[in-house]
């Protein structure tokens, strides 16, 4: 049996927030009703990280976090509260990082490494000068240059010489040590030094071709580095002909290039990482590297430490991270539940609208984007969206088409930063072609323009076909699609190679190679979405910021109070402990932003009349044209959602958000004159006392109903089927935005005293405290004890069933049941209801029995209710059935 948490809590661990700090919260968690703490990666991270997903060693726990001991102190105080634990992982990437002792070994051994295989290495590359190297694109300029200019120097720290390149420490192959030791034993006239620089060219030239092999020359390679060391200890002029040795090389840069040329590894400027890197990253960041757990033994290797965890008890369960950039995922899970039986298993898996996830998955879900998606296009007028939509035309000044942003925006990624992942794919794919005289003719840039074409038209972030396995209805049907866009957006390419790309992807032409293009292709089509979608469209494409969100489509994100219990229904039937989430460390707005932004979508209008007067009223605030009306439109969302914010906050939000949208500025190529320009601007209005009356006027007058919203999508995420997840500091109005924002530091004492109040307050005294944010927390505060005090009500047999709504506000209504004696009933497009009066005679239907509303402390018997006067006291229902 599953060990099912009733809900999480998200906690993000960083140098700042340690398990000592964690410790200190635990008891307010357990206070609240949380049955598992949500912990962010915390196994050893590159150093300084502020996230932990830059995993440099699977098998230390992080020692910026308080090490072992101090897990083991937050996992005392866990088990006296009786809380249990649930840890993000990360299986597919690692850090390439100074304290990553499986990728400096690779670095200094290659592909003899005992770690080759765990790395997506592609070792044969079509390019002799990158045969059997990794390519390091970690240089601020051209490598001879850098050279040059003395940044690159070899350096000595027993018992092992390293490249130390900026804050990289490299190290240097085995069989490149001679050219240090040679010069050395002339020096010293040392027959020690001579010898060792033999043995270590003796070792290189050995075999390593087996796993008995590989085991004696690490032997033997530990025992060479032992007699140099202990030579350069007991002999003083060993070791100061070792430093002039050194010194030589580093004055002479052709010496120095020599040997920097007989390394497993090329450095490189940091661009060339976009068309000629020789290893799968994530996405496009060049410094973590795709790990292969494919491979069994790296699977057991890297998740050892975990594993033990999860048998011990110690873990109920993990988050997997970026699950689709595994090469075959149901494998991966496979493992997974076979070493853990019991865990809890969900999935970061983003879905389309139209997309479920596999069946034969063995996990519990996702970490819930879709409910949270879901959820906003509940809350949003169909009329006033549509006016919306007019309304950005014509601020920007033209018609955008979505579809055209959406399909050239990864077209653009896979010509630029992810142009390396399409060079692979091509070469692989030419191969294939070579192999077959009817499709051999095809060149290689029109085979590239074919993947790119596929892999824009993509309406999923991937595909899961395997080979030897029967392909799933929804790929097949998915590919059809998609071969049928590129076919129309590029007429000028062979419709045949469309479809012979079409054949491979999904198994009707099989072979090694084939294989390997389809594995790959689908790893690849992930980052584009990821990179061409998330991290850009949802940065230009601006009618209402509220629905750029992950997992989204903003274009068509409407959801009818039908389509709500529909898909409720299939959650409870078929993944009743998926994670049920509203903000996420990934998201791009917290959920009261969004909440609060719906509300634009209810008076479009007003909305237009005061943006308009906006853009009137800050012209002067522009330095030569700049900041596009685009961007500015942008700013004024993003202050209406976050307000109250400040101009550093906004500052910083907007570079970011401006940077990912790649239209004016980008991470790569910083546009300093647009930057200063918009820092000047929103410096600007905030100088000016009329706009900022004007901002504080207009988020008054949607602060009411968009703390209805958040009310109503709070309650709905506990009540639900599913496991609901809090991310830190959410329990009060947060109007957070995207990282690093939504990691600032959580005043939880300050929740832990609202907290011990609530019981002494009533429910009209709490709503009086609205400001506060204690309406909220008193929301997930009774429906936490009511998950915990009707447990059959929320699980695998707790069935969902939809109550009825009659009257002129019918449709402003979510009612359902939970198992048979927990009932919610929560409002949506509120703004034009101002007091029970306008409910009019709108009833919903109680099963029978007598009712307690635990928000409210009001009472009622089954059979029509009047919706005014079940919110008469508070904004939304939680009734419990009363025996």
């Amino acid at each position: 049996m599953t060990r099912l948490p009733s809900s999480t809590y998200r906690l993000q661990f960083r140098a700042s927030f340690s398990f000592d700090d964690a410790v200190g919260v635990l008891e307010y968690l357990s206070s609240l009703g949380i049955s598992h703490v949500y912990s962010s990666p915390y196994l050893q991270a590159a150093p300084g990280s502020t996230h932990g997903y830059d995993v440099a060693d699977f098998d230390k726990v992080n020692l910026e976090l308080g090490g072992a001991e101090g897990l083991e102190r937050f996992a005392t105080r866990l088990s006296e509260l009786e809380l249990g634990q649930i840890l993000d992982i990360v299986p597919n990437h690692m850090a390439l990082a100074r304290n990553n002792p499986y990728w400096h070994d690779v670095l200094e051994n290659g592909r003899r490494s005992r770690y080759a295989d765990y790395f997506d290495i592609d070792w044969e590359s079509g390019e002799l000068r990158m045969r059997n190297k990794v390519l390091l694109p970690i240089l601020g300029d051209q490598y001879g240059l850098v050279l040059k200019s003395g940044l690159i120097q070899l350096a000595y720290r027993a018992p092992h010489f390293e490249v130390l390149c900026g804050e990289e420490h490299l190290p240097i192959s085995v069989g490149s040590i001679s050219t240090i030791l040679v010069p050395a034993a002339k020096i010293a006239r040392s027959e020690k030094l001579g010898f060792l620089a033999d043995a270590f060219d003796r070792l290189a030239d050995r075999e390593a071709d087996n796993y008995e092999a590989v085991q004696k020359l690490y032997r033997d390679q530990r025992v060479l580095y032992s007699d140099l060391d202990q030579c350069l200890r007991e002999d003083p002029a060993a070791a100061a002909a070792i430093q002039s040795s050194i010194a030589e090389i580093n004055a002479n840069i052709d010496t120095l290039d020599t040997l920097l040329q007989k390394q497993n590894y090329r450095l490189a400027l940091w661009r060339t990482a976009d068309q000629d890197l020789s290893y799968r990253r994530f996405f496009d960041v060049n410094s973590l590297i795709g790990v292969r757990v494919e491979d069994g033994r790296v699977f057991l290797s890297t998740h050892d430490l975990v594993l033990r965890w999860l048998r011990s008890g110690a873990l109920d369960g993990v988050r997997v991270d970026h699950c689709d950039g595994l090469q075959n995922p149901q494998q991966y899970f496979e493992r997974l539940r076979q070493e853990a039986p019991e865990a809890w298993i969900v999935a970061e898996k983003i879905l389309a609208r139209n997309e479920t996830l596999p069946e034969e998955w063995p996990i519990a879900g996702t970490t819930g984007y879709e409910f949270a998606n879901m959820v906003n296009g509940l809350l949003l007028s169909p009329q006033g969206l549509a006016k919306l939509d007019t309304l950005y035309n014509e601020i920007i000044g033209r018609a955008t088409s979505y579809a055209a942003m959406v399909h050239d925006k990864k077209i653009n990624v896979t010509q630029e930063s992810l142009g390396s992942d399409v060079n692979r794919l091509t070469a692989i794919f030419l191969e294939i072609c070579e192999s077959d005289r009817d499709h051999r003719d095809y060149t290689r840039s029109e085979i590239r323009h074919a993947i790119q074409e596929i892999s824009a038209a993509l309406p999923v972030y991937r595909t899961y076909v395997v080979p030897d396995h029967p392909v799933r209805t929804f790929d097949a049907a998915v590919i059809a699609t998609t071969i049928s866009s590129a076919v129309r957006q590029r007429p000028d390419l062979d419709r045949r190679l469309f479809d012979f790309i079409a054949d491979v992807l999904l198994l009707r032409r099989q072979g090694s190679l084939e294989s390997t293009f389809l594995l790959h292709f689908q790893q690849f089509t992930s980052a584009v979405m990821a990179k061409g979608f998330e991290d850009t469209v949802l940065y230009c494409y601006n009618r209402l910021t509220g629905l750029n969100e992950v997992g989204s489509n903003p274009e068509k994100p409407l959801y009818t109070v039908d389509e709500f219990h529909k898909r409720n229904l299939q959650s409870q039937r078929r993944r009743y402990g998926t994670m049920v989430s509203l903000s996420t460390h990934d998201t791009k707005r917290s959920e009261d932003v969004r909440a609060r932004l719906a509300v634009l979508s209810e008076l479009p209008a007003i909305f237009r009349e005061t943006v308009l007067s906006w853009f009137s009223m800050n012209e002067g605030a522009h330095s030569a044209g700049m900041p596009d009306a685009n961007t500015e439109y942008l700013y004024y969302q993003t202050l209406i959602g976050a307000w109250p914010i400040t101009a550093d906050r906004a500052k910083a939000y907007m570079q970011k958000a401006t940077r990912e949208a790649k239209e004016q500025t980008s991470w790569t190529q910083p546009n300093k004159a647009f930057e200063d320009a918009l820092n000047r601007f929103i410096d600007n209005t905030f100088d000016s006392p009329h706009f900022l009356r004007s901002l504080r006027s207009f988020v008054d007058r949607l602060q009411h109903a968009g703390r209805i919203n958040s009310l109503t999508q709070t309650l709905l995420k506990y009540t639900v089927p599913g496991v609901p997840d809090l991310y830190q500091g959410s329990e009060l109005w947060d109007h957070r935005l995207v990282d690093p924002d939504n990691r600032t530091p959580v005043d939880f004492a300050l929740r832990n005293k609202l907290l011990s109040e609530l019981d002494s307050l009533s429910p009209a005294q709490i709503l009086k405290r609205m400001e506060e944010g204690l309406p909220k927390l008193w929301t997930i505060r009774q429906a936490l004890r009511v998950r915990r005090d009707y447990p059959a009500c929320f699980g695998p047999r707790g069935h969902y069933k939809r109550l009825l709504a009659t009257g002129t506000k019918s449709d402003h209504i979510i009612g359902f049941l939970r198992g048979s004696k927990v009932l919610s009933c929560v409002p949506r497009l509120t703004d034009g209801i101002q007091s029970p009066q306008d409910w009019e005679t709108t009833t919903i239907e109680l099963p029978k029995g007598k009712w307690r509303n635990v928000l409210s402390a009001q009472s009622y018997r089954g059979g029509p209710a009047s919706v005014a006067e079940i919110f008469s006291t508070f904004p939304v229902a939680l009734l419990v059935k009363e025996t």
